[in-house]
C-alpha cells in the first residue's frame, strides 16, 4: 500500500513540474511557485512515506527473527525432552554401569573377531588370484612351445632341393672344361644334415 502511494504521489510531483514548466514559459510566475511548493509537498509526502518503509521492514525482521528464536527454543525444549526419555529408557535396560561397560567389551570383542574374518578373506582372495595367474601362464608356455614345434616340423618337411634350372645352350667351342660347383648356405647344410639324421 506504501509502495503503491509513493508512485502516485511521484507521478502528481512530475505533473507540478510539467505544470510549472508551462507557466514559466506562458511567463505566470504566481501560477510556477504554486506548482513548485505543491511538488516539495509532494516530496515531504514521498520522504514520510519511506520512513514508513522502513520502520515496517524493521518490523518484519524482528518478527521474523522471533519467529526463529520461538523456532529454536522449541526444538531446543523437544530435544532435551527426547534426551532425558533415553536416558531414563538406558538406566531401566542397564541397572549399572557395569553392564554398561560388559556390552561394550562384547562389541569390541566382536569388531575385533570381524576384523581378522576379513584380514584372512583377504589373503586367502590374494592366494587364489597368485594361482590362477601361475596356471594361466603354465598355459600359455605349453601353447607357445605346440606352435614352436609345429613350425619347426613344418620348416623340417619343407623340400630342400630347388626345380632344376633348364639347360643353357653353349657353342661346342666355347664350353668350359670343367663345371663350376655351386657353394651351399649354412642354412641348406643344417637341413641337410637334419633330413640326414631323420632318414637314420
Amino acid at each position: 500500500m506504501l509502495e503503491k502511494k509513493e508512485k502516485v504521489l511521484l507521478k502528481k510531483a512530475a505533473a507540478e513540474v510539467e505544470k510549472a514548466k508551462e507557466f514559466a514559459k506562458a511567463r505566470n510566475k504566481r501560477a510556477d511557485i504554486q506548482c513548485l511548493k505543491r511538488k516539495r509537498l509532494y516530496e515531504q509526502q514521498i520522504e514520510q512515506l519511506g520512513n514508513f518503509q522502513l520502520r515496517v521492514h524493521d518490523q518484519m525482521i524482528m518478527l521474523e527473527g522471533v519467529k526463529a528464536t520461538t523456532e529454536t527454543v522449541d526444538a531446543l525444549r523437544t530435544g532435551a525432552a527426547a534426551l532425558k526419555a533415553m536416558q531414563k529408557a538406558t538406566i531401566y535396560l542397564y541397572k549399572n554401569i557395569d553392564d554398561v561397560d560388559k556390552t561394550m567389551d562384547e562389541i569390541n570383542e566382536q569388531t575385533e573377531n570381524m576384523k581378522q574374518i576379513q584380514e584372512a578373506l583377504s589373503t586367502l582372495l590374494e592366494l587364489q588370484l597368485i594361482l590362477t595367474r601361475l596356471l594361466l601362464l603354465d598355459e600359455l608356455e605349453a601353447e607357445l612351445e605346440e606352435l614352436e614345434g609345429a613350425e619347426l616340423e613344418e620348416q623340417l618337411l619343407q623340400p630342400t632341393t630347388t626345380a632344376p634350372a633348364a639347360p643353357v645352350q653353349v657353342p661346342i667351342g666355347k664350353q668350359p672344361a670343367r663345371p663350376i660347383p655351386q657353394k651351399r648356405t649354412a642354412e641348406e647344410d643344417e637341413l641337410a644334415a637334419l633330413q640326414a639324421e631323420m632318414a637314420l
